[in-house]
């Protein structure tokens, strides 16, 4: 019998099972999908010379994760590569804001917009020298960071304490008004909030925004020579080389739990994979408390706060193979791997208002990855293999373009919704669309065919807004990876610390697996032991207390 079975081989699953295996325990990852990645994969779908990732391709959080870091993935071939620039957001009148890996280029840049945001920025980086290491360890550790809480709280106390949390719970429109004078630092701070689900106004995004400027400053946007599909390449060749087994194409149906104690898993072909300490699921909190265990084994309150569950925006992307790098007009957007499209701060704000009315918006944000810019493997020479993706809201109640976009995402919806995403590109790289070697879309509902945790092409497994996070995610009470059924683990962004490639849900989980597996197994030792104890004792004095421990009968 296994000592687990983790459920989905996304990023999270595999590192779960990656520090089990590490710990000796025997582990297989059943996934559902016919290849091991999740939303970490990439394919020659669009044109078989283009390397093109299915969804995620910049890893900021990955670079900077320890858990990533523990796991040695270059010593499984894992390489990575930077674009020259991290992060571009050009605008229509030709000025750019770009985000170097210097800090001292990134300030340069800043203050072409207005005098003073140069040093501004560099007093941004000066806290996150003092405080990044210390946020870090309290994001990727289990909730509460009791040990990382502490570090945080006196390195807080000689950076400003109480003022410095209070700017970083700022909406990022008001951070970018406090901190700078011109457009281009709230530009890079607001749109790096909307790789979330925060809009400029959002409490929290400030303190967002600036995590993910600050990782882009500190150790770039990277991606993985080769494709997204490497990381995933090896995390599998690491668990396997430990034991591990990944078994694709086995959906998980149920958790069969007895006792009040999960014992393994069902299969869509009817399999039982029994485990002996711990299931570990890397699904969506939904998908986990709604289908795949029994709601009689769960307390009554949980499908009420599962039904108040909120998913971050739905997501639509289109791929390309270009014949030609894209012709920006702003020269900082042609080395950036990342470049960001909207018009200003207001135009940000305009966008997530249009989502939060249920209307697809006519301008909408749009992030650009350009690949071979970042990975010169991606495509031949001279060529550009780029995406872009937007967002989109759940339930679309009308079209702010006057087109139409039902929500229904058949083939109309989707040829309207790539031409405006193309149209946002165009605007600022004029000649883009003569580029257009093949496009594939990949729209809501596809993205989730793909992924069963992208529900409606949610990308972050649930809302980063701050009433779903920390002991909020993903219901009210949890926070921790633990669930009402013993022996079973939430392991998916949808625990603590939420979206992004980072594996930190997945350690999390394993790790709460590791000690309840070493109390249980303490407790088994000490119950062995008392009932060894010699029966002449018992003889003499009657019934020991040791053994009226072990059977109080």
């Amino acid at each position: 019998m296994l000592d687990a079975v983790v459920i989905g081989a996304g990023p999270n699953g595999l590192v779960a099972a990656n520090v089990l295996a590490d710990a000796g325990w025997s582990v297989e990852v059943l996934e559902a999908q016919p290849e091991p990645g999740g939303a970490v994969r990439s394919d020659r779908g669009v044109h078989p010379d283009f390397v093109s990732d299915l969804c995620s391709a910049f890893y900021p959080l990955a670079a900077a994760s320890p858990v990533i870091s523990r796991l040695g993935l270059e010593r499984e071939g894992l390489r990575w590569s930077h674009a020259p620039r991290v992060l571009a957001h050009p605008l229509p009148d030709g000025r750019c804001a770009v985000l170097e890996r210097d800090t001292a280029a990134t300030a340069a840049g800043l203050e072409d917009f207005a005098a003073g945001d140069g040093d501004a920025w560099r007093g941004l980086c000066d806290v996150w020298d003092r405080l990044g290491d210390a946020i870090l360890g309290a994001l990727f550790t289990p909730f509460p960071p009791v040990r990382a809480a502490a570090r945080l709280a006196t390195d807080l106390r000689t950076a400003g304490g109480l003022r410095l949390a209070r700017t970083l719970l700022l909406p990022v429109r008001r951070l970018g008004e406090e901190e700078f004078r011109g457009d281009g630092g709230p530009l890079l701070l607001a749109g790096n909030a909307l790789h979330a689900d925060l809009p400029p106004e959002a409490s929290g995004s400030g303190g967002f925004g600036w995590l993910m400027s600050m990782l882009g400053q500190h150790v770039g946007f990277p991606v993985p020579t080769g494709g997204a599909q490497e990381l995933t390449t090896a995390l599998v060749q690491r668990l396997r080389r430990r034991g591990g087994r990944v078994r694709c194409g086995e959906e998980v149906v149920e958790v069969v739990v007895r006792g009040g104690r999960a014992m393994g898993v069902r299969t869509a072909d009817g399999e039982s994979v029994a485990a002996r300490r711990a299931v570990l699921a890397d699904v969506s909190a939904p998908a986990l408390y709604r289908h795949l265990v029994d709601p009689r084994y769960l307390p009554a309150h949980l499908a009420e706060d599962i039904r108040r569950f909120q998913w971050d925006f739905a997501t639509f992307k289109v791929d390309w193979a270009l014949d030609g790098p894209i012709p920006w007009t702003a020269p900082g957007a042609r080395g950036a791997g990342t470049v960001h499209l909207a018009d200003g701060l207001d135009g940000l704000t305009r966008f997530s208002a249009q989502i939060a009315t249920g209307h697809v918006p006519d301008e909408p944000f749009v992030l650009v990855g350009q690949m071979t810019t970042a990975d010169a493997t991606r495509s031949p020479a001279g060529t550009e293999s780029a995406w872009a993706y937007t967002h989109v809201p759940h339930h679309i109640k009308g079209d702010a373009g006057g087109h139409g976009i039902s929500g229904r995402w058949d083939r109309g919806d989707q040829e309207a919704m790539a031409e405006r995403v193309e149209a946002q590109v165009e605007r600022c790289a004029p000649g883009f669309s003569s580029l257009i070697r093949r496009r594939r879309v990949l729209a809501p509902p596809t993205l989730e065919e793909m992924d069963t945790n992208l529900h409606g092409g949610a990308i972050n497994g649930g809302t980063a807004a701050m009433h779903q996070q920390l002991v909020f995610r993903p219901v009210p009470g949890s926070g921790r990876p633990e669930t009402p059924i013993k022996g079973l683990y939430l392991a998916s962004a949808a625990a603590h610390p939420g979206g992004g490639v980072h594996g930190a849900a997945g350690a999390n989980a394993a790790r709460a697996a590791l000690r309840s597996g070493a109390v249980r197994s303490l407790l088994s030792r000490t119950q062995r032991r008392l009932a060894d104890r010699p029966t002449a004792a018992t003889a003499d004095r009657g019934t020991s207390s040791a053994a009226r421990l072990v059977d109080p009968s």
